[in-house]
């Protein structure tokens, strides 16, 4: 599947709670806020890549289709295995923690990992107990779930669920030129706009030796910067290294295939 904001749309339609949990971030107040300043302060005046809503829905598309591939694989995410909840509880998960990842830029880029978790909870405590009918447990166990996946998408930490590592390697997967044209028109010219620039391409898809393969097409190797240094960070600290491959195209030829 290509990468891209429109991917989430179709991704959660399949299940009805994880549908009306997206509905509920779509429309919140509070969630588009927070997300609209993420970007005033990350691309306004740091002259970063996109981190408001379009990422937002990016990842979380990403991430879905990810997971949709584990899952045919035969791999348990982490809160089945551990008895928490099932498949479509794992993908509210991964969702929350997709979507609400980069609210912490709100405050400050530095940190933002962490001050993501303290805005995350607040709005996750309204949302999970409604969709869940009340239950004091089932929305507590979920909020902690998706508030350790926002709180270790920070490349220095490791995750310790399948779901959250999930979250890290798709925020790497949004490097597509489209997401740097806005600091590039501002003024940012350096390796990492134009590296962006150079990637036209990014699929997620089922690999061949082992479970997932992303597939990055690059204009030309200037974008190799952004697989190692920014894809390649993700993978490498997800805690679910073993199940991804990247194919690395230059205008659809094969450059390499990297497995960390």
């Amino acid at each position: 599947m290509l990468v891209n904001f429109k991917l989430v749309y179709s991704k959660v339609k399949a299940y009805p709670r994880l549908s009306k949990f997206f509905k509920m971030l779509e429309v919140d107040s509070e969630v588009q806020t927070l997300l609209k300043m993420a970007n005033v302060m990350a691309v306004t005046r740091l002259f970063y890549n996109d981190h408001g809503v379009v990422h937002s829905r990016t990842v979380a598309g990403s991430a879905l289709e990810i997971m949709d591939i584990l899952e045919r694989k035969g791999v348990q995410p982490s809160i089945v295995r551990d008895g928490e909840g099932d498949y479509e509880d794992s993908r509210i998960v991964v969702l929350g923690g997709s979507y609400l990842h980069d609210i912490g830029n709100s405050l400050h880029r530095d940190m933002h990992h962490v001050y993501g978790t303290y805005l995350a909870d607040r709005v996750l405590r309204r949302m999970l107990l409604k969709l869940y009918g009340g239950d004091k447990h089932k929305a507590t166990v979920l909020k902690q779930e998706i508030l350790h996946a926002i709180l270790s998408h920070e490349d220095a930490l490791t995750p310790l669920t399948v779901e959250a590592g999930v979250v890290k390697v798709a925020d790497g997967t949004d490097m597509a030129e489209g997401r740097a044209r806005i600091p590039y028109k501002l003024g940012k010219s350096d390796i990492h706009s134009f590296s962006a620039l150079a990637i036209k391409r990014v699929e997620v898809e089922e690999g061949e030796s082992r479970p997932v393969k992303i597939l990055v097409d690059m204009e030309n190797e200037a974008g190799v910067f952004q697989v190692e240094q920014v894809l390649g960070v993700k993978i490498k600290g997800s805690g679910i290294a073993d199940m991804i491959e990247v194919e690395v195209l230059r205008r659809g030829e094969l450059l390499k295939v990297w497995r960390p």
